[in-house]
């Protein structure tokens, strides 16, 4: 890339998307990368918090398939960030299509405690539909309008056979916990109702083996040794892009990023990160000209939804010793629901449970509730003091004791963020491979006679198999990266041909 040092190349957005294309970039020889940064800190939807003197994670919270194939795993193994026991190979072989190892403490709405023996019938029936939801990608047609269609009609179907010899309240009480997993996948796919889901697409996420880990220290940490290895100047924070004005026609030589306090630069090429949410609302905007339809529809058609965090601690732990998720049960939704009917006076209900953080030496007795949807953004605009009101009404109940109170509460707030306007993407019903396929096409056409490569995408909702992610995330960096690095690879190659000629 010794030729190219003079490629000046704008990076929007400071993620992990971002960092990953600027690390891969300057890596290889380019010299002119800088990154625009709306905020004040690198990390986008990496969010590292303190509560009280424990670290905790605002945004991005594990990682998904610590093994050899996750670049994530692999990085964080690099700069040695990860807990003894994240590195075994046992724990990078585990297969999570089967049984997850984690202990679950259930507790009803009418305070009792129930065993995993209680529910397997549900647990049962509800891990066979979530995997049957996955295989309709290869088959023609959608039978269902949605995964949650799908699943609710295919319960109802199937609970008459099944459980013919499960008495009237024990039916009762399956279809109930069938409920919370269903609040438990909008969580997973930060949709707000799973009819909102696609189910011939539903299969297009891929996993990695390995058992899900965390960063004792915390996931910046993954963020802070990337950008140890960047220039100490690449990023300019405080620089919210208003227009990114590319051309179509071979009559504009550069790309003009325009910043909001009316800063402009030119660049031979701009790689733009920033989220799914925030394009959906400020597409017009942000490109001139406007994007072409097929990729301000798929833009469109995706879905980026809020799951929030909300940390709670204890004097005294009410779950036990080896717990590690809590899942609640609301005795009165047999329906078969994953939204709440009223918003003001019920929005707690779309809590579906709490991971138990671990060890109690590191965190003390500290649990994370998750709540996704418009429950979950309601949540976000009441004063801490209702919702801690309201979370301490919740445990009383469900554990039957009156006097249990936290010591704090903390959440995450990201529907709010006005640079992400919710937590991360899902493929829509309407949606299809060829929606991802349109979100990761450069700007302009490769029909066009215009200079290629202006305007390049990255981030978590333009991969293909990985969306949601931050290993897909920065794939996604390193893949722009490789695309303009290829570019330049193949010009030089190009004009050593004609020299010879």
């Amino acid at each position: 890339m010794a030729g190219n040092k003079n490629i000046n190349i704008v990076i929007v957005g400071s993620g992990i998307a971002g960092i990953a294309a600027a690390h891969r970039l300057v890596t290889s020889g380019f010299t002119n990368v800088h990154i625009l940064e709306a905020t004040e800190r690198s990390g986008g939807r990496v969010k590292t918090g303190r509560f009280g003197d424990k670290v905790i994670e605002i945004g991005a919270n594990w990682i998904h398939g610590p093994s050899e194939e996750n670049p994530v795993f692999c990085l964080a193994r690099h700069y040695g960030l990860l807990d003894p026991e994240a590195l075994t190979p046992e724990n990078q072989a585990y297969d999570l299509g089967g049984e997850t190892p984690w202990v679950t403490n259930i507790f009803s709405s009418s305070g009792r405690k129930l065993s995993e023996k209680d529910i397997y019938p549900a647990l049962e029936m509800f891990t066979m539909l979530l995997n049957e939801s996955s295989e309709f990608q290869n088959q023609q047609g959608e039978p269902y309008a949605s995964v949650g269609d799908f699943i609710r009609s295919e319960v109802r179907q199937r609970c008459v056979e099944k459980w013919k010899d499960i008495d009237s309240a024990n039916r009762s009480l399956q279809l109930c916990v069938i409920s919370g997993m269903l609040k438990r996948e909008c969580c997973v796919n930060g949709s707000h109702s799973l009819d909102e889901v696609g189910l011939g697409a539903f299969g297009q996420y891929k996993t990695f083996p390995g058992l899900d880990c965390t960063f004792p220290g915390g996931y910046e940490g993954l963020i802070a040794n990337l950008m140890s290895e960047l220039p100490d100047d690449i990023v300019r924070y405080n620089r919210p892009v208003q227009s990114v004005f590319w051309s179509n026609t071979d009559k504009q030589s550069s790309v003009i990023v325009e910043c909001e306090d009316g800063e402009r630069m030119n660049a031979d090429h701009v790689i733009v990160t920033v989220p799914l949410g925030y394009l959906k609302k400020h597409h017009t905007r942000l490109f001139r000209p406007p994007l072409p339809l097929h990729k301000l529809h798929s833009i469109q058609r995706l879905g980026f939804g809020t799951n929030n965090k909300i940390f709670v601690e204890f004097d005294e732990p009410w779950w036990d010793a080896d717990c590690d998720v809590i899942q609640l049960v609301w005795e009165d939704e047999d329906t078969l629901v994953d939204q709440v009917s009223d918003l003001k006076s019920s929005w707690i209900k779309k809590l579906f449970g709490f991971t138990v953080l671990k060890p109690a030496e590191r965190y003390g007795h500290l649990i994370c509730g998750w709540i996704a949807g418009h429950e979950s953004e309601y949540m976000e605009t009441l004063p801490e003091e209702e919702v801690t009101h309201v979370v301490t009404q919740l445990v009383r109940r469900f554990t039957g004791n009156p006097s249990i109170t936290p010591r704090r509460i903390l959440r995450s707030q990201w529907f709010q963020d006005p640079w992400t306007n919710g937590s991360y993407s899902y493929l829509a019903t309407g949606c299809s491979q060829q929606d991802l396929e349109n979100m990761m096409e450069p700007l302009p056409s490769n029909a066009s006679k215009a200079r290629p490569l202006q305007v390049l995408f990255a981030g978590e909702a333009t991969h293909l198999y990985y969306f949601s992610t931050v290993h897909g995330a920065l794939l996604t960096g390193w893949r722009e990266a490789d695309r303009l690095i290829s570019h330049y690879c193949s010009t030089i190659s190009s004009r050593r041909r004609i020299s010879k000629l």
